[in-house]
């Protein structure tokens, strides 16, 4: 009992970290969009993966490469994505924000978001990447089942899953104070539900 009460103290002050780092937006009464609040979660969240999830070397050209942060298809964060990177560092690396409606416009990506609408899309967008130290985010519903690694959804409630299967196929580490916050965890074929 003691054993589970300490695991969830460290996941709420985990998640409690991601949530601290959002960007300030317009101070105290300012009243968002839901969507527009959604996205700024999200954002936050995008940036603290480049903290905890690990990528080998070889996911980036050289030591002081920047974070490419690519979003792929419909344009989900507006301004938010650059706001919540701009003048950020990372491990000794900027960031540098992305967009593209092709996989093809993109330069090699550490983290891509992939908003595409269409499932057909997700998956060949997915099935290109599998192998690649890429860590792919999405809000689809079938996401993880589709092949990317972390479905992120964020609305009354964030929800986070992991396919950890797939980050382990791409090369990436992913902590398991992550894997305790998520929502689900696909490991071995099973999605074991932890939240």
């Amino acid at each position: 009992m003691k054993q589970r009460s300490l695991t969830r103290r460290v996941c709420g002050a985990l998640l409690g970290c991601m949530l601290a780092m959002l960007p300030p937006h317009g101070g105290a009464g300012a009243q968002d969009r839901p969507a527009e609040s959604a996205a700024r979660v999200e954002a936050a969240f995008l940036r603290n993966f480049a903290r905890y999830v690990g990528w080998p070397s070889r996911a980036f050209a050289s030591e002081r490469s920047a974070w490419n942060i690519c979003v792929l298809g419909n344009g989900h964060f507006d301004g938010t994505l650059e706001e919540t990177f701009r003048n950020r560092t990372e491990q000794g690396r900027a960031f540098e924000v992305l967009r593209a409606t092709r996989l093809e416009q993109l330069p090699p990506c550490q983290i891509i978001f992939v908003d595409l609408a269409q499932a057909t899309d997700r998956r060949a967008v997915l099935a290109r990447l599998q192998k690649q130290p890429v860590l792919t985010v999405g809000r689809a519903p079938e996401f993880l089942d589709e092949g990317g690694i972390v479905r992120l959804l964020a609305g009354d409630r964030i929800e986070m899953s992991i396919n950890l299967d797939q980050a382990r196929a791409a090369s990436l580490t992913i902590p398991s104070t992550m894997l305790e916050v998520s929502r689900g965890v696909l490991e071995n074929g099973t999605l074991r539900r932890w939240r």
